[in-house]
């Protein structure tokens, strides 16, 4: 957790509230205007398991900035009291991008939904992980378009029946996870809006790595596709179908567990597999393909879900190696001219 970071500072680089200055609480992330969304949406539970977060990150609110998109989720920034950016549609990541460059001593959030993130959104998404610029992106999957009343949307199901798919969506959906892992972010992890423990000890790993963070929150919407990760949360099926995967631990459920095969990996029957068979998780591993792996063992849907932080590694972030290289070109050549650069040898004239 943050408080246990040395010498003033959290994972991130960033710098925390002097002792002296006392905590922060929830109610201090709680900003004056309604919370508007459906009745029973899941992104009350996001909200309120976020605003519980916050104080203990130990940073002032002032050094806290949420960027978002279009959609549902989008309204998140108007109901914390931190910084906040309303953007346009699709375009959070490559704004925070800015902002985490320019600024490395904020923490910057981006919030976007699985159309304004996969859709529209998709080529900054790809290119702010693979840069892993020092931003924490929740990407909100409800696998439906909610804000616009219910089209299907990238991560919706092949056949799934909607306002705009009336015979059936004929698209194969991304699955966020897997995408994340090609563009090689550094980490990567999926929960869901109705476990608050879960959600929030996934935040705490988020906010300690340096780079990209990207959470998959599975977000129910019960106007326009209720019940769509109710497998997760029935207490008859959950134990039974939730791979909860913890670093240095055997990946399994109650009744399942992840095994080597020939094709890749497996799920078996737990009860008739050698405990020593039981793959062990490594989110520290360099090599993505175990972890890309992983993020297939929920096809078909959700026989089997994998939950938790599919890969966590180190390696250093876009703003620190951009500073660096500035740094660079000001002790080896002063700094720059604006007017020199515009008026430079590369610079044509027509008259």
């Amino acid at each position: 957790m943050t408080e246990t970071t040395t010498n003033g500072v959290n994972g991130k680089g960033l710098a925390l509230i002097p002792k002296a200055e006392g905590r922060q609480t929830l109610k201090d992330f709680k900003s004056d205007q309604e919370v508007r969304w459906c009745p029973g949406c899941g992104d009350y539970a996001i909200l309120a398991a976020v605003q519980s977060f916050l104080p203990e990150l130990g940073l002032k609110r002032e050094n806290i900035v949420f960027v978002s998109g279009i959609g549902c989720s989008s309204r998140f920034p108007y109901y914390l009291n931190t910084y906040g950016f309303h953007s346009i549609h699709g375009r959070a990541p490559a704004i925070a991008t800015g902002l985490a460059a320019s600024r490395p001593d904020l923490s910057v959030w981006v919030i976007t939904g699985d159309g304004d993130a996969l859709s529209i959104g998709g080529n900054h998404l790809i290119h702010a992980l693979r840069r892993n610029v020092n931003l924490n992106i929740l990407l909100f999957n409800n696998r439906i378009y909610g804000l616009t009343k219910g089209q299907y949307s990238p991560t919706s199901e092949v056949g799934k029946i909607t306002k705009s798919t009336p015979m059936g969506s004929l698209d194969r959906p991304f699955n966020p996870i897997s995408l994340a892992l090609g563009a090689e972010a550094g980490f990567v992890a999926r929960t869901l809006d109705s476990d608050r423990k879960h959600l929030q000890a996934v935040l705490r790993e988020a906010t300690e790595h340096r780079g990209t963070s990207l959470v998959e929150i599975y977000q129910n919407c019960n106007i326009f596709n209720d019940g769509a990760f109710e497998a997760l949360k029935d207490p008859e099926v959950r134990d039974s179908i939730t791979l909860r995967m913890e670093h240095g631990k055997p990946i399994a459920s109650a009744t399942k567990a992840v095994v080597r095969s020939d094709d890749g990996l497996e799920v078996v029957d737990r009860a008739g597999v050698d405990e020593s068979r039981i793959l062990v998780h490594d989110a520290h591993r360099q090599d993505p393909s175990l972890a890309f792996a992983l993020s297939r063992l929920d096809e078909p849907a959700f026989e089997h879900v994998p939950i938790g932080i599919f890969r966590s590694v180190d390696r250093p972030s876009y703003d620190q190696l951009m500073n660096e290289q500035v740094e660079l070109a000001v002790s080896q050549r002063g700094r720059g001219d604006l007017g020199d650069l515009l008026l430079g040898g590369d610079t044509w004239r027509i008259n």
